[in-house]
This record gives C-alpha cells, sequence and structure tokens, in this order.
C-alpha cells in the first residue's frame, strides 16, 4: 500500500480546452488504445479520426459556434466520439439519461431547445418531436445511434443467431428505429473530414448542459464552461500524482451523461492518455470479465459499485484486483469498512471525494495517502475555497461569519470548477450564487478543527426538525446499518402535529431476519440522541435509488405515505 503523502498545491493554472485534450492524446500516443468497448479497440490516432468524420456530419446539419446537441446515450465509443466532435465545433453536449422517464428527457429537450439529437435506438421515439402538445412546435432531427456498431466483429454475428440468449441480448441493446430517422453510426463511417477551419474554444464557451435537481429539488440545466471543465482537470492531475502518462488504464463504469463519470472519462482519462474500458453499464460479471482481459490501475465509482466488485473479484480471483492502485468513491458517505474491504483486495488506496454537478463536479477530496480519512469528504481541491455557515443567517447577511470549526453549518465552495449559474433560470441561480462566487451547496457539514477535514452532516433539504431539534437522516442511518439483520437503511422525515416531525426508519432486512421498532430502539440507545431515535420502522423490499446508486429519499417518503401505516409502532408514538 502506498505510504507516501502526496504534497497537494493550494492553486493551479488551468488552460486550454477539451479539443486540445484529444488532440494532444492523437499526437503523443497515437497508437495507444484509448477506448476499449467489450474488446473492441480504438486507438487515439482512430479515435481523433472519427472525431473529425463526426464533426463534419454535425456540420452538414447545420451545428456550429453556440449551437447544443442533446446527447441520449450510455457508456459507449459514440458517447466519446459525439462529446469530442461537439465541442470541436464550439457547439454544447447537452447530456440526457437514456434510462429516464420520457417525460424527463422531452422536459429537458425543451428546456434547451437542441435542433440535433443523437439518440441511443432505444430512446429515439421519445427524442422525436411531437410526443405531446408541448414539443410539436419544436424542430428537431434525430440522428439513431447502435450500440452493437462498436461491439467486436465476432460479438455482432453473435447476436445475429437465432438463440433466445442472442435475442434477449439484442433487444436490450437494439431497438426498431422509426422511418425517416438516419443512422448515426453509418454517417460518420462514410464522412470525409473537408478541412474546413478548425474552432478554437474559449474557456467561456458552454462546453456541456447537465441536467440536476440541485439544491432545490427542481429541474434545472447547469451549464459548464471549458475553463470549469479544465480546471477539474487540472485540479485531479494534481490530486492524483502517482498516476502515470500514457500508461494508465481506467475502468469507465460510472455514466457519461452525470457529471462525476463525464469528467473522470471524457476529459480526465483523455488528458492522463490512458486507456478506457467503457461498459454500458455496472453488471459486476460482466466487470470482473473485462478486468481478466484488460487489467484496471485506477477507477471511478460509488461505494455500493466498490464493495460489490471487491467482493465478486475476490471470489473469483483474490489477485485480480491488485493492479489496482488508485479507486476515489463519490456521490455518496464511503463507509470506513466498505474503504477497508476495497483495500485489502487491492492493496492500492481509495479516497472519498465531494462535488456537486455545479462544480464540474469534484471540489474537495482526501489526499492519496496515510492521512486519508474515509468517511469525511476531506479538503478542498487546488484553488478552491470553503466556508461553514449558518444557513439561515447566510440568506438574510450574505457576509454572515462563519461557524466555529466543529459545528455545524452549510458548505460554500468558490473556485475556478463552480459554475456560473443555472440556464434560463436567474431566480434559482440567485439562490445558490451569493456575491463574491460562492456557491451554497446545500450540504451541512462540520470541519474538524485539529486538521481541516469536513465530514459531511447531511443535505439541509433533509434535515429533519422534530420539537426544534435537528435530526441528521444521515447520522442515524450510520448507526442503523450496523444491526444485525440490517442490509440498508434509509431515515425520512414525516409529517407530525406535535412536532412538525419524526424520524422514521425504512429497512431492507436480511433473508429470514426480523427486526422492529423495538429492536431498533434498544440498538440505538446510547448511540444517537433520544429525539433522533425513530418513531416508526418500515420493512421495504429495497430502497430506491439512482443511476449512480444514491438513496432517493424523497421516494422513500412516498412509498412510506402510500401504504399509509407502519409495519412496526405508529407515527408519534413515544420516543
Amino acid at each position: 500500500m502506498t505510504g507516501a503523502e502526496p504534497l497537494i498545491p493550494l492553486t493551479l493554472t488551468p488552460s486550454g480546452s477539451s479539443t486540445d485534450l484529444l488532440s494532444e492524446a492523437a499526437r503523443r500516443w497515437p497508437t495507444r488504445v484509448a477506448i476499449d468497448f467489450l474488446g473492441a479497440r480504438t486507438t487515439y490516432a482512430e479515435l481523433a479520426g472519427q472525431v473529425a468524420a463526426a464533426a463534419e456530419v454535425l456540420r452538414g446539419h447545420g451545428v456550429g459556434p453556440g449551437d447544443r446537441v442533446a446527447v441520449i446515450l450510455p457508456n459507449c465509443p459514440q458517447h466519446v466520439v459525439a462529446f469530442y466532435a461537439i465541442t470541436s465545433l464550439g457547439a454544447t453536449v447537452a447530456e440526457h439519461n437514456p434510462l429516464a422517464a420520457p417525460e424527463e428527457v422531452r422536459a429537458q429537450l425543451r428546456m434547451h431547445g437542441a435542433r440535433v439529437v443523437l439518440a441511443w435506438e432505444h430512446a429515439v421515439a421519445t427524442a422525436l418531436p411531437g410526443q405531446d402538445e408541448a414539443d410539436r412546435m419544436q424542430e428537431r432531427t434525430v440522428l439513431a445511434v447502435d450500440l452493437s456498431a462498436a461491439m467486436p466483429r465476432r460479438t455482432r454475428l453473435l447476436l445475429r443467431l437465432p438463440l433466445k440468449a442472442a435475442r434477449t441480448q439484442r433487444a436490450r441493446l437494439r431497438a426498431a428505429v422509426p422511418a425517416g430517422v438516419a443512422s448515426w453510426d453509418r454517417a460518420v463511417a462514410s464522412a470525409r473530414p473537408t478541412g474546413a477551419a478548425r474552432h478554437t474554444p474559449s474557456p467561456d464557451d458552454v462546453a456541456v448542459l447537465l441536467p440536476t435537481g440541485g439544491t432545490t429539488g427542481t429541474p434545472k440545466l447547469v451549464p459548464l464552461t471549458q475553463a470549469n471543465l479544465m480546471a477539474n482537470v487540472a485540479q485531479g492531475r494534481q490530486w492524483v500524482p502517482g498516476l502515470r502518462e500514457g500508461e494508465e488504464t481506467f475502468g469507465a463504469v460510472l455514466p457519461f451523461f452525470h457529471a462525476f463519470g463525464m469528467t473522470l472519462s471524457l476529459t480526465f482519462a483523455v488528458s492522463m492518455g490512458a486507456t478506457q474500458v467503457v461498459l454500458p453499464s455496472f453488471e459486476v460479471d460482466t466487470v470482473v470479465a473485462a478486468i481478466r482481459r484488460r487489467p484496471w490501475t485506477f477507477l471511478a465509482g460509488v461505494p455500493p459499485m466498490l464493495d460489490r466488485l471487491a467482493a465478486a473479484a475476490t471470489a473469483a480471483d483474490p489477485d485480480l484486483l491488485r493492479p489496482l492502485r488508485y479507486a476515489i468513491s463519490g456521490a455518496m458517505s464511503l463507509d470506513p469498512e466498505v474503504a477497508r474491504r476495497w483495500e485489502e483486495a487491492t492493496g492500492g488506496l481509495v479516497i472519498e471525494g465531494y462535488g456537486m454537478t455545479e462544480c464540474s463536479p469534484i471540489a474537495l477530496g482526501n489526499p492519496f495517502g496515510e492521512g486519508r480519512r474515509p468517511g469525511t469528504l476531506g479538503i478542498p481541491f487546488p484553488g478552491t475555497s470553503i466556508r461553514v455557515v449558518d444557513p439561515d443567517r447566510v440568506e438574510e447577511d450574505h457576509e454572515a461569519p462563519d461557524v466555529p470549526d466543529g459545528e455545524v453549518g452549510e458548505l460554500l465552495v468558490r473556485g475556478p470548477q463552480v459554475f456560473g449559474g443555472y440556464l434560463d433560470a436567474p431566480e434559482e441561480t440567485a439562490q445558490v450564487l451569493l456575491p463574491g462566487g460562492w456557491l451554497r451547496t446545500g450540504d451541512l457539514v462540520r470541519r474538524d478543527p485539529a486538521d481541516g477535514f469536513v465530514a459531511l452532516a447531511d443535505r439541509r433539504k433533509e434535515l429533519i426538525i422534530s420539537g426544534g431539534f435537528n435530526i441528521y437522516p444521515t447520522q442515524v442511518e450510520q448507526a442503523v446499518r450496523g444491526m444485525p439483520g440490517v442490509v440498508d437503511v434509509a431515515v425520512v422525515g414525516m409529517p407530525d402535529t406535535a412536532l412538525g416531525e419524526h424520524a422514521v426508519a425504512a429497512l431492507v432486512l436480511e433473508p429470514g431476519a426480523a427486526v422492529d421498532l423495538a429492536a431498533v430502539r434498544e440498538w440505538l440507545h446510547g448511540k444517537v440522541s433520544r429525539y433522533a431515535v425513530p418513531r416508526a420502522v418500515h420493512i421495504l423490499e429495497d430502497l430506491p435509488r439512482s443511476q449512480l446508486g444514491k438513496v432517493l429519499r424523497r421516494h422513500v417518503r412516498e412509498r412510506i405515505l402510500d401504504r399509509r401505516h407502519p409495519d412496526h409502532g405508529e407515527p408519534g408514538a413515544g420516543g
């Protein structure tokens, strides 16, 4: 295990653009594999050629500087090509989750108004204009992307076999496309770059638009500029100085349409000249097979991914993960036990980082070394400043002083990676961006007075206020999670006529386990304050999660409200 503590610079000077990242990688490592997609390999020189051809196709559809192109794709080589082709024209990549509800995607399409859409075949029908009354007025060209077109030839042939397994897999990857919808893959394959003048992106050009609920929960689009993206790339390179240019192999399993996956795979990895093993989704058996074929040295993921992979890989081959020297965990708290199991399986290091879409996305992280502290968010990235303030006071006085170290307050972030405001939403922007460029994260944290490490208390909007006392769901969940028989837990606030709110625990149990309210109360005695002990327990088969694995507490609350009665205990019962 690496023991040396890396030197972390306090400042940084980002430069260039996303276009420069790829052109430099193709110049320095033309024959190095840039993308391994289920065994199909693309070198950096080939990737640059495909990007040039794709840019020609987009130019033919009228795409130029300042335009927006919607991308509705899972992780695949076409996604990487589209990202670089669009930004090379000075246009903006408008990312979408291909598995999101059609109504959600259409609402986002209307918000940014892209006239060209690159859509996975399964999402083509969603992207076509005229699907509902609000959509009929928009003109939109949709180009269909066939995921299997990027796979090895042998795999494509196997998918055509008249076998049930082949039909099932083919149905997962492909879908019928309405007449008149052109093929993106065929267009790119037949395109020939004309040598048109290359656009040089400026730092202020909007490179991507990413959907988010932000700190307020309402749907919004986050514009990130070239300067934002390049700042986070430079910060990441300084944070992991042990990575070797042109030698690393990254596992690309986080979705590219999410800020975490976008930055780590579409920009940071390319800046390193890394080979990326791209997978359309995280399926642990597929990941293990991919690592057997091409060992990974770096992985960005979320705690459930890391834990499942460590268990599966260790069972298959105790040495399988030994080449994995570095891992970064984000999107949710990294349990110290998960970190321990990962480091035992790999012999490498895993650190927890913190960010949000509005920060491109990473703002804090643990250092890669013995000084890391699993379970904390870490310290600010180079060039990043933070404050911890009373959230109520800062609403009235933007210059209100920070709370004392060790006390809970709202985290404010300022740095070159912080965005400049939501798309066409000045009121929402004013709620989160304070004078001086400070971003209100909506997260409640504590800063350790001894070393400055920041620990998450909870989301401000998920804070439960019961009888005037603050209950932090994450704190209660961490205490319950160690209880025998409990597999998973979410704590939410429910209406209470006497207290305003009270805490309720939703539990997922091991098969055959029996846990009731009395057992939970007994377990929590002395671990959390009495007012924080849940007043009711609900047993669920599973917890609703985002595609990154984050528990969706709002959906948990809705499930409980729909059921109208707890499995054990009554709302408002004595704590």
